[in-house]
């Protein structure tokens, strides 16, 4: 079985997409008015955000710890992603380090919590 896709809703669709074109990898296949916009990186992998003003209550929830994890090659490369969020709307839970057997940060976008670490060898 191979996963489809994940949709995540977010107050603000262009925000996303923008953080995720230039600093995850992602590109935009469509973006429908900033109300639902297609994302898909090098492993094609698909990522939809969902304008929670779609949502009957307009509002955005996750539950405590519930995020996303993006691996990457080296200590380089989650340095490099790190360094150019800094200037981001974002929030650091720490700087970059060890976690668990690997090299990383989290950091919340929108209401979303986000990993960026290095794949464990």
């Amino acid at each position: 079985m191979r996963l489809n896709h994940i949709n995540l809703v977010v107050t603000d669709v262009a925000k996303a997409v923008r953080l995720f074109e230039h600093h995850l990898g992602f590109t935009c296949l469509e973006n429908r008015k900033d109300a639902v916009a297609v994302l898909t990186n090098e492993d094609n992998f698909v990522l939809i955000f969902w304008a929670s003003k779609l949502n009957k209550t307009a509002t955005v929830s996750y539950p405590e710890n519930f995020h996303i994890g993006f691996y990457q090659q080296d200590k380089d490369a989650v340095m490099k992603i790190y360094e150019g969020l800094i200037n981001e709307e974002v929030t650091f839970e720490s700087e970059p380090r060890k976690l668990r057997d690997t090299f990383g940060f989290y950091f919340h976008f929108d209401k979303i919590m986000i990993e960026i670490s290095v794949l464990p060898a």
